[in-house]
C-alpha cells in the first residue's frame, strides 16, 4: 500500500495531465457531433479490425472441425450419386416370348463412407496408406479409396477392428481398370515405381483417338471402384511397338502429397460377382480335365 501511495505522488502530475485530458476528450466528443461522427468512425474501424482478426483466430482453431462437417456433407452427396445406383433385369422368359416384368425401381450398388488419412507415403516403391476406419465401422478389404474431391486413391487390402491399411495407386503392384472418357476405350492404370505425379496406363488400343489433356476414368468393369471417377490427365503417350498399344503417361489426379479426408465405397454386389468369377474358373477347368 506505501509503494502505491509513494507511486501516486511521484507521480501525481502525469496522472492529473492524463485525467484531465480524458475529462477534455470526454466534453469534445459528448457535445460536439463532428467530433462525435469522427470518433464513433475511427473507433468501429478499430473494433471491426481486432474482430476480424479475432475471427481469423477462432476460424483456425475450429478450421479441423468444419472440414468434418464438409467431408460428412460430401459423403452424403456421393451418396446420392447415380452412378451408386443400378436398374436389375427383371424380365422373365416364358413360352416362346419375353414378357417384361420390371418393377422400374433402381438399387444402391455402392455405398460410401467417410475416413481421415492419418498415414500415408509416396517416398517408396510400395506406398501405403492408412485411414481411422476398420471392421468395427464396415470396412472390408478390396473397398475402393477416394480423395475428398472424388479421385481414386487406392484398394483397401488389410483391416483391423478401427483401422485399414490402403493400397495405393502409388504401388507398383497396384492395378486399376481405367477407361478414355472420351472415346470409353479400356485400359489398365499402373505405377512404375519413379515419378509420385505420374501414373501409366497400359494397353490401350492403337485405335483409340488420344491426346494430351484426355480425362482418364474408373471404368465399368472394375469390381472395386465405381466407374467415372478420375484417376488423372493424360500428360504424354507413345505407341509401343511390341504390343501394338498405347502407353499414357497420366497426371494424378489425387494429391497424394496432402491427402487428409478420403470415402470408402463398398460395392454391395462385390461377394457375388467374385464368387460368380471364381465358380466360373472353376467350371472351365473341370470341363477341360474331363475326357472327350
Amino acid at each position: 500500500m506505501r509503494n502505491i501511495f509513494l507511486f501516486l505522488r511521484r507521480y501525481r502530475a502525469f496522472l492529473v495531465f492524463i485525467f484531465l485530458q480524458v475529462v477534455s476528450l470526454w466534453f469534445l466528443f459528448s457535445y460536439n457531433r463532428f467530433h462525435r461522427a469522427k470518433f464513433l468512425g475511427i473507433a468501429n474501424e478499430v473494433t471491426g479490425r481486432i474482430n476480424a482478426q479475432y475471427n481469423t483466430v477462432e476460424d483456425f482453431f475450429s478450421l479441423k472441425e468444419e472440414n468434418r462437417k464438409v467431408h460428412r456433407y460430401n459423403d452424403s452427396l456421393l451418396n446420392l450419386l447415380r452412378r451408386n445406383f443400378m436398374m436389375r433385369d427383371t424380365s422373365v422368359e416364358t413360352g416362346n416370348g419375353l414378357l417384361p416384368s420390371d418393377t422400374g425401381n433402381k438399387y444402391r450398388r455402392y455405398f460410401l463412407r467417410p475416413a481421415t488419412v492419418i498415414y500415408n507415403t509416396v517416398t517408396s516403391q510400395k506406398n501405403f496408406i492408412q485411414i481411422n476406419r476398420g471392421s468395427s465401422q464396415g470396412i472390408k478389404d478390396n473397398m475402393a479409396v477416394i480423395s475428398s474431391d472424388g479421385s481414386a486413391v487406392g484398394v483397401v487390402i488389410n483391416v483391423s477392428a478401427n483401422f485399414s491399411q490402403v493400397m495405393s495407386l502409388l504401388h507398383v503392384q497396384s492395378t486399376v481398370s481405367a477407361s478414355l472418357k472420351k472415346t470409353g476405350d479400356l485400359g489398365t492404370v499402373e505405377w512404375d515405381g519413379k515419378d509420385p505425379r505420374y501414373l501409366i496406363m497400359k494397353r490401350v488400343p492403337k485405335s483409340a483417338d488420344v491426346k494430351v489433356g484426355d480425362a482418364i476414368l474408373t471404368s465399368p468393369v472394375s469390381f472395386n471402384f465405381p466407374p467415372g471417377y478420375m484417376i488423372g490427365i493424360v500428360s504424354d503417350f507413345k505407341l509401343d511397338n511390341t504390343s501394338g498399344m498405347y502407353s499414357l503417361k497420366l497426371k494424378t489426379a489425387a494429391n497424394f502429397y496432402n491427402l487428409q479426408q478420403v470415402h470408402v465405397i463398398e460395392n454391395l454386389d462385390y461377394d457375388e460377382q467374385v464368387k460368380l468369377n471364381q465358380d466360373t474358373k472353376r467350371k472351365i477347368d473341370d470341363i477341360k480335365k474331363t475326357p472327350r
